[in-house]
């Protein structure tokens, strides 16, 4: 679990993020949602160190972020997976040998075992057989794969992905995000998404949060969202056609 109480982020005289407070629960997949400009990726930053809070603490497990000894902070990092938006894949290496970087950089297990790890984390993304291909050789929903099994490999309490299904097709999508639901289950992660992506938050998000202008705006599940009367919420959600007419059928399915 992780709990922001009163985050707020400031770059000079301009305030971004003001004041949000929330919980990303463990074992959900807890999504982030809002504007291009809104704040996301900046609340993302404080939440893993990458920023300073200006205000506020970040408290991960009950444990503050901004009390930590930089040993436990290196600590907490390691328990940290991240999936980036354009992958972030190493070009020089293997399928393999970019599982296991983390593992070679963070731990002393032996290559064999490495290498058994990094096996089974291409096995859970169903990938097995790609291990000697370099990423040029894979496709982008491929490689969405290969960043997953990679943040998984040191088997992190918590699981950041930013826009994972970011220039996918839709139906590769939506095997990422059933692979980011199954990991968050089977590893018991606390998993924090920020997405664009509507089809995704009906379909996965266990909790939404929608930042409007630096502010926590509204918050709840998804049952809770199709049938918001949150008329900023309304706008970003339903905002083309197809959205509205998803709307009207979701909420026709659910009474």
């Amino acid at each position: 679990m992780i709990e922001l109480q009163g985050i707020k982020k400031s770059f000079g005289e301009v305030e971004v993020i003001k004041g949000i407070s929330t919980v990303f629960e463990k074992g959900k997949v807890n999504q982030i949602i809002g504007k291009s400009g809104s704040g996301k990726s900046v609340l993302t930053k404080c939440v893993i160190g990458l920023y300073a809070p200006t205000e506020g603490q970040v408290i991960f497990d009950g444990k503050d972020f901004s009390e930590m000894s930089p040993a436990e902070r290196t600590d907490l990092r390691k328990n940290i997976g991240m999936l980036f938006q354009a992958s972030a894949l190493f070009d020089s290496m293997t399928v393999l040998e970019n599982v296991m970087f983390p593992l070679e950089m963070f731990t002393d297990m032996a290559k064999s075992e490495m290498e058994d790890r990094a096996n089974d984390c291409l096995r859970k993304v169903n990938i097995i057989d790609k291990g000697d291909l370099f990423p040029a050789e894979t496709s982008g929903g491929m490689q969405k794969r290969i960043a997953i099994a990679r943040a998984i490999a040191m088997e992190p309490e918590y699981l950041f992905a930013d826009e994972p299904n970011s220039g996918l097709d839709p139906q590769t999508a939506i095997v990422i995000d059933n692979l980011i639901k199954d990991i968050t289950y089977e590893y018991n992660t606390t998993t924090v998404v920020i997405t664009h992506d509507m089809n995704s938050v009906i379909e996965s998000a266990d909790r939404i949060m929608f930042i409007h202008d630096g502010h926590k705006w509204w918050e709840g599940g998804r049952d809770a969202l199709i049938a918001t009367d949150n008329q900023e919420l309304q706008d970003f959600v339903y905002a083309s056609k197809f959205m509205k007419e998803l709307r009207t059928q979701l909420v026709n399915r659910h009474g």
